[in-house]
């Protein structure tokens, strides 16, 4: 199935998706902030501007919904049915994007993490792990 919307009309529409302070974000950035983690925001210089930036640590965090970003959960996974082509092309294109980010983060001496939207759901188990990967 073809686009229903004309290539300048799509641009529109994905440029008013959220790309700062989504919901997702916010729930890790409570989270950090309640276990007492002091942290920077969105930090244009680091490839990939990071979500959630860790100076002292060097570490950077990016938060993934699982759609799209391509996560291998079963939301992540499903394949959307109208215009097929354009999603899996873009999604292809998000995820070749991220392996770029956190191969050049690496190479800057920073440790890229990723937390995705569906771990959110259990905050304990998040907690959990933002501690054991934070120190």
């Amino acid at each position: 199935m073809t686009d229903v919307f004309s290539p300048a009309k799509r641009s529109e529409v994905m440029g008013r998706v959220k790309q700062k302070n989504t919901g997702p974000e916010l729930k890790v950035r409570k989270a950090l902030t309640r276990l007492g983690y002091r942290y920077r925001l969105h930090r244009r210089d680091l490839p990939g501007s990071p979500d959630v930036v860790f100076p002292g640590r060097k570490v950077a965090l990016f938060v993934h919904g699982c759609f799209w970003h391509g996560h291998d959960c079963p939301r992540g996974a499903r394949q959307p049915k109208a215009n097929a082509d354009y999603w899996t092309a873009k999604i292809a294109r998000n995820r070749a994007r991220d392996a770029e980010a956190q191969a050049a983060l690496t190479a800057q001496g920073w440790r890229p993490l990723t937390v995705w939207e569906c771990e959110l759901r259990d905050t304990s188990a998040l907690e959990a792990r933002l501690k054991r990967e934070l120190g």
